[in-house]
C-alpha cells in the first residue's frame, strides 16, 4: 500500500498484497514484515482545510467511486482516474508522482466546494436537532446508505449492538448525556459545536424510556487520536520484547530438572487461569514509545481501528472534552464544570457490549473484554484462581488496576499471617489441659471473689469463671508474645516486597518514566481566589494565588475541627462506658438466671453491639464534617483535595473504630481503686473491673464483633445497594412500558441505568482495607484470628468488587497512576502503632509479664532459671489480694452476706490485686510484687519496642526497592530501545534514497 499525505488531502492506493486477520491470540501468524511507505507531502491546498480521504481499487486503472468522509456525512467523488499499476506479489513498479500530483491539483477546485459544506454543517445551530435521531437501533444513517449503495457493507452486528454509529464503522468512544428540558442550552450548544471543531464526530440518540434523555455519541478519528496521543505521550508498542535467559549453573540445573519431574505428579497450577481464554495483550510483550506521528512506522499498527484500545481512546476524548470551551471566559472551560452546573447529566465511557453470553467460554471464546472479565475474575467459580491484572488494567486503567493489584497482594502475604494465627490459637487448645493457672482457676472452689459492681452483685466462687479462664488460655499462651513479633515483621515485609510488586507492575505497564501532567486548578479556588494572580513556575501562566496568612489561617480552623470531632468520639466512648458502668448492675439483678450470672458478659456484648451503631451513624456524619473541613481549606488542585479529604476521613474513621478498643485494652480495669476505696465518676458510678479470668476476654469480644459485623455490613453496602438500586430501575421500567413488551435497550441505555461509581472514586475500597488492616496488626496479640478473618474476607472481597464493577457499575474512566498514593503512608504509619500497641497489650492487658516475674521470682522454681508449667504452681493465689467485708463503704455493701457458700456469713473476698492484706502495717497498701511487675511490664514494653523496630528497619535495608533483575531488564531494555529506533530511522532514510534513486530524481547528499 502506497500512501500520500498532504494536508487536507490525502489519497491511499491499496496493491494486492495480501493482508492476514490479526487476531489477539498468539497462535495466529503475523504478516511477514511490513513495508515502510513513502510518504510525500504538498503544501498546494490550504492547510486549515479538512482532510478528505479517497480510496482507489487496485486492478491497475480505477474507475470506481472515491469515497469521501468527513465528521458528519459522507460525500462521493467522481471521474477521477489515477493510473497506477502495482504488482500483486509486492514488488516495486516506477511510479509516476507527476500525474498524481497532477490528478490532485485538478481534483482541488471540486473539492473547494466540499470544504463549504463542511463549514455549513459545523455553524451554530439550535441544540442541533439535526444530529438527534429516535431511539430506534434498526434504522440506519444516509451515510450508510450510501456506502452500502458504493459496494461497501456495514456489518449488521456493529449497528445493532449499541457500540457504534449508525454506519456501523464509527465506534461510539464516549458518551454525553443531557435532558431537552434543561436550561443550559446555550452552553450546552457551544461546547457541542467546539467538540465538532476538535474533529471528534458526533451522533445524538434519545432514550427509548424518556424522550427528555438525550445521549449524545462522541466518535473520535484516526487523526485526533494520533494528534491528542501525542501530545499525552501516550505510550504504544513498537517493537517486541527479546527476553535472555540468565546463565544457570550445572548444579542448579540438575536441581530444576529434579523439581519439574516431580511437579508432573502434582496439579498444573491450578491457581493460574487458563492462557488458552485470555487475549495475547500485545502491549505486555513489546517495548512501547511515546506514539509520534513522524515516526508512526516504527510503531505496530495491524489495524488503526484497534491500534488503540477501548480504554486509551476514551482517555484520549475525556483529555478532549476537558480543554474545549463552553462560553467565553478564562475559566469557562471542561467537562467538569458542565456537569457540576447541570448541563449535562452524566458522562461516561461504554462498556463493551453484555457481560453474559448464551455460548460457553469455553467452547465459543468470550464475547468481549467484559464478558471475558466476567468469567474469569467475577465469577465465584474462579476464587481460588489468581487476578488478570493486566485485563483489568486494560479495561479499567491503571488506577484501578493497581488497586485490585494491591488488595491482590495483600490478601496473598496474609496467607502466612493467619497460618500462623491459627497456630497460636490451636496451640492454645491442644496445651489447654496442661495449663496450671486455668487448672487452678477451675478448681479454686474455696476461693471467693468480691461483686464487680455495687449492692445487686453478688459474691461469687473463682471455679464460675472456668469457662471464661479456658478462653482466655486460647488467645493469651506461650506463643502470644512470638506472634505479635511476628506480625510487626510481617508488616514491615509486607511494605517492603510491595514495593517491589510495584515497580514490576509499573515497569509491565509502562509507568516508569510516566510522570503526572500538570494538574488543572479547581473550580472553586479560581472562584475565590480569581482578583490576585502569580505567574506559575511550570507554565508561566498567570493563575489564581492564596495568600499565605489566608492558607494557615483556614489550616488552623480546619485542624480546630478535626480536634473537635475527636473530642465527639471520645464523648461518645465515655457514654458508652457509663452504659456498661450503669448495666453491669442491672444486668445483675436481672429476673432471668442466664443473664444475671453472665452480667459482665451481656454488659459486653450489648456496648460492643451499641457501639457499632453509633460508629455506623458518626461515620455519616464524619463525611459531611471531612467535606466542609476540605472545602474551607481550599486545596489547589484536585489531587490536594483527594489527599486533604482521604487524610481527614481516615483520622476520622480510625478513632472511631478503635476508640473502644484503646479503652478495653489499657483502660478497663485499671484505674477502679480497691473494694472500700473504688473511683467513681461524677462520685456516683463505680468503674467497671475486668473480669476474674482478667481483661482480655473482653478485648477479645470487642475485636471479634466488630471486626465482623463492619465487614459483613460494608460487604452488602458495596454489593447489596448497587443490585437493589439496579433492580429498582429495571423495575421502574418494566412498569413503564409494559410488561408484555420486551425491548432490546442499545448498550448506552443499559449503562446510563447503571449506578455511577462513587463520587470519591476508590476512597471507600482503600479505606475499608485499610482499616482492616490496622485490626490485623494493631491489636493482633490479643486476637490472634483476625488474620484469617481478614483473609477469608478478602477473599471474598476481590470478587465483590469485580463483579461490582463489571456488572453494577458503569464503566469508569481509565486512568493512570504510579502507586497506591497517601495510602502508603497511612500504611507505613499503622505498622508503627502496631508494634507499640502490642508491646503495651501484652506488658498491661495480657497476664503474661506477671506469670514470667512470678515463675522466675516467687514461684517454685524461683532462682532456678526455669518457667514450666510446675512453676506455676500457687499462681492464682498469690495474684489474688484479701479483703475485709465489713470495711465496704454503704453504698457498696452487697444485699448478700455470703452465707449461701458455707452457711455462715463471708468475713473475707479475693479481688484481683496487688495488695497487702488488711491485718497489715499500711492496709490494702501495694506489694513489692506490684513493684516487681510494673518494672518487668516497663522493660519489656522498651525492649520489645526497640527489637522491633530495629528488625524493621533491618528488613527494610536489606530488601532492596527494585528487583536486581528488573533492574538490568529496565538497562537493557533502554539500550535496545536506543538501538532500535536508530536503526528503523537509518532503514526508513536508505529506503527513501533508493527510491529517489530508483525514480531518476536528483537527490541531495544526506547522511548516510
Amino acid at each position: 500500500m502506497v500512501l500520500f499525505l498532504i494536508p487536507g488531502l490525502s489519497l491511499s492506493i491499496h496493491g494486492a498484497e495480501k493482508h492476514l486477520q490479526i487476531h489477539q491470540r498468539r497462535s495466529v501468524a503475523r504478516h511477514p514484515g511490513s513495508r515502510r511507505q513513502p510518504v510525500v507531502r504538498h503544501s498546494s491546498l490550504p492547510p486549515g482545510r479538512r482532510s478528505i480521504k479517497m480510496e482507489a481499487s487496485s486492478s491497475g486503472i480505477t474507475n470506481g467511486k472515491t469515497k469521501v468522509f468527513h465528521p458528519e456525512g459522507g460525500v462521493d467523488l467522481q471521474g477521477y482516474q489515477l493510473d497506477m499499476q502495482i504488482l500483486p506479489d509486492g514488488s516495486k513498479s516506477d511510479v509516476d508522482f507527476s500525474e498524481i500530483l497532477n490528478a490532485i491539483q485538478e481534483m482541488a477546485k471540486d473539492v473547494n466546494i466540499l470544504f463549504d459544506e463542511l463549514e455549513a454543517v459545523n455553524s451554530p445551530c439550535k441544540d442541533d436537532d439535526s444530529l438527534l435521531h429516535p431511539g430506534n437501533l434498526t434504522s440506519t444513517s444516509d451515510d450508510a446508505s450510501r456506502l452500502e449503495a458504493g459496494g461497501e457493507t456495514v456489518p449488521e452486528k456493529n449497528k445493532s449492538n449499541g457500540l457504534y454509529f449508525r454506519d456501523g464503522k464509527c465506534r461510539i468512544d464516549y458518551i454525553l448525556v443531557y435532558r431537552k428540558s434543561n436550561p443550559q442550552t446555550e452552553k450546552r450548544e457551544v461546547f457541542e459545536r467546539n467538540i465538532r471543531a476538535e474533529g471528534l464526530q458526533m451522533e445524538k440518540e434519545s432514550s427509548l424510556i424518556n424522550s427528555d434523555i438525550i445521549f449524545v455519541k462522541l466518535h473520535a478519528p484516526w487523526e485526533v487520536l494520533g494528534r491528542y496521543a501525542e501530545q499525552m505521550n501516550v505510550r504504544m508498542p513498537f517493537r517486541r520484547k527479546i527476553y535472555y535467559l540468565p546463565r544457570r549453573y550445572k548444579f542448579m540445573s540438575r536441581i530444576d530438572k529434579q523439581i519439574s519431574r516431580f511437579r508432573r505428579w502434582l496439579p498444573k497450577k491450578p491457581m493460574r487461569l487458563d492462557k488458552e481464554t485470555l487475549p495475547d495483550l500485545e502491549e505486555n510483550d513489546c517495548y512501547t514509545a511515546p506514539f509520534s506521528q513522524q515516526r508512526i512506522h516504527h510503531f505496530i499498527i495491524h489495524n488503526k481501528d484497534t491500534f488503540f484500545n477501548n480504554a486509551t481512546r476514551s482517555r484520549i476524548v475525556h483529555h478532549i472534552l476537558q480543554r474545549i470551551k463552553y462560553e467565553e471566559g478564562k475559566n469557562k472551560i471542561g467537562l467538569n464544570r458542565l456537569l457540576t452546573n447541570g448541563s449535562y447529566e452524566a458522562a461516561f465511557p461504554l462498556h463493551e457490549g453484555s457481560y453474559r453470553s448464551k455460548n460457553s467460554i469455553r467452547t465459543h471464546g468470550a464475547e468481549n473484554h467484559r464478558h471475558l472479565l466476567y468469567e474469569c475474575w467475577a465469577s465465584w467459580g474462579v476464587w481460588y484462581k489468581y487476578q488478570p491484572l493486566d485485563l483489568v488494567r486494560r479495561y479499567f486503567g491503571e488506577k484501578i488496576g493497581l488497586y485490585f493489584a494491591w488488595l491482590g497482594w495483600y490478601t496473598g502475604m496474609l496467607f502466612p499471617a493467619a497460618f500462623i494465627g491459627l497456630f497460636v490459637f490451636l496451640y492454645g487448645v491442644i496445651t489447654l489441659d496442661h495449663c496450671q493457672v486455668s487448672k487452678e482457676v477451675c478448681q479454686a472452689t474455696d476461693i471467693i471473689m468480691c461483686p464487680v459492681c455495687d449492692k445487686y452483685c453478688p459474691f461469687m466462687r473463682l471455679s464460675d469463671s472456668c469457662v471464661y479462664a479456658k478462653v482466655t488460655h486460647l488467645f493469651d499462651n506461650g506463643a502470644t508474645v512470638f506472634f505479635a513479633v511476628f506480625m510487626a515483621v510481617w508488616a514491615t515485609v509486607f511494605l517492603e516486597f510491595w514495593k517491589r510488586r510495584r515497580a514490576v507492575i509499573a515497569y509491565d505497564w509502562d509507568l516508569i518514566d510516566w510522570e503526572e501532567e500538570e494538574e488543572e486548578i479547581r473550580p472553586q479556588f479560581e472562584a475565590k481566589y480569581s482578583k490576585k494572580e502569580r505567574m506559575n513556575p511550570i507554565s508561566g501562566k498567570p493563575e489564581p494565588y492564596q495568600a499565605f496568612a489566608d492558607k494557615c489561617s483556614r489550616l488552623i480552623v480546619s485542624a480546630s475541627g478535626i480536634f473537635f470531632m475527636i473530642c465527639v468520639v471520645i464523648a461518645a466512648v465515655f457514654g458508652i462506658v457509663i452504659y456498661r458502668v450503669v448495666t453491669v448492675s442491672t444486668f445483675a439483678a436481672f429476673k432471668w438466671a442466664l443473664i444475671r450470672n453472665n452480667s459482665q458478659v451481656a454488659t459486653t456484648g450489648t456496648a460492643v453491639c451499641i457501639n457499632f451503631c453509633i460508629i455506623m451513624l458518626l461515620n455519616v456524619l464524619y463525611e459531611k464534617v471531612a467535606l466542609l473541613l476540605t472545602n474551607l481549606e481550599q486545596p489547589r488542585t484536585e489531587s490536594e483535595w483527594e489527599n486533604s479529604f482521604t487524610l481527614k476521613m481516615f483520622l476520622f474513621q480510625f478513632v472511631n473504630l478503635n476508640s473502644s478498643t484503646f479503652y478495653i485494652a489499657f483502660f478497663l480495669g485499671r484505674f477502679t481503686g480497691h473494694p472500700g476505696a473504688y473511683l467513681r465518676l461524677i462520685n456516683r458510678w463505680r468503674l467497671e473491673e475486668c473480669h476474674p479470668s482478667g481483661c482480655l476476654i473482653d478485648l477479645c469480644m470487642q475485636m471479634g464483633i466488630i471486626m465482623v459485623l463492619k465487614q459483613t455490613w460494608n460487604n452488602f453496602m458495596e454489593l447489596g445497594y448497587p443490585l437493589i438500586q439496579n433492580w429498582w430501575t429495571r423495575r421502574k421500567v418494566r412498569q413503564e412500558r409494559g410488561p408484555e413488551r420486551k425491548i432490546s435497550f442499545p448498550q448506552w441505555e443499559k449503562d446510563y441505568n447503571l449506578q455511577p461509581m462513587n463520587a470519591y472514586g476508590l476512597f471507600d475500597e482503600y479505606l475499608e482495607m485499610i482499616l482492616q488492616f490496622g485490626f490485623t496488626t494493631i491489636f493482633v496479640a490479643a486476637f490472634p484470628l483476625a488474620p484469617l478473618l481478614a483473609l477469608l474476607n478478602n477473599i471474598i472481597e476481590i470478587r465483590l468488587d469485580a463483579y461490582k464493577f463489571v456488572t453494577q457499575w458503569r464503566r469508569p474512566l481509565a486512568s493512570r497512576a504510579k502507586d497506591i498514593g497517601i495510602w502508603y503512608g497511612i500504611l507505613e504509619g499503622i505498622g508503627i502503632l502496631s508494634v507499640i500497641t502490642n508491646a503495651f497489650v501484652i506488658a498491661i492487658t495480657s497476664d503474661f509479664i506477671p506469670r514470667l516475674v512470678y515463675a522466675y521470682k516467687y514461684g517454685p522454681c524461683a532462682g532456678q532459671g526455669e518457667a514450666g508449667q510446675k512453676c506455676m504452681v500457687g499462681y492464682v493465689n498469690a495474684s489474688l489480694s484479701v479483703f475485709r467485708i465489713s470495711d465496704f463503704e454503704n453504698r457498696s455493701e452487697p444485699e448478700s452476706d455470703g452465707s449461701e457458700f458455707s452457711g455462715t456469713p463471708l468475713k473475707y473476698c479475693r479481688y484481683r490485686d496487688y495488695r497487702d492484706p488488711p491485718h497489715s502495717l499500711v492496709p490494702y497498701g501495694y506489694t513489692l510484687q506490684f513493684w516487681h511487675v510494673l518494672a518487668a511490664r516497663l522493660a519489656f514494653i522498651i525492649v520489645f519496642e526497640h527489637l522491633v523496630f530495629c528488625i524493621k528497619h533491618l528488613i527494610s535495608y536489606l530488601i532492596p526497592d527494585l528487583p536486581k533483575d528488573l533492574r538490568d531488564r529496565m538497562r537493557r531494555e533502554k539500550y535496545l530501545i536506543q538501538e532500535m529506533m536508530y536503526e528503523a530511522e537509518l532503514e526508513r532514510l536508505q529506503k527513501e534514497r533508493k527510491e529517489r534513486k530508483k525514480n531518476g530524481k536528483a537527490h541531495h547528499n544526506e547522511w548516510p
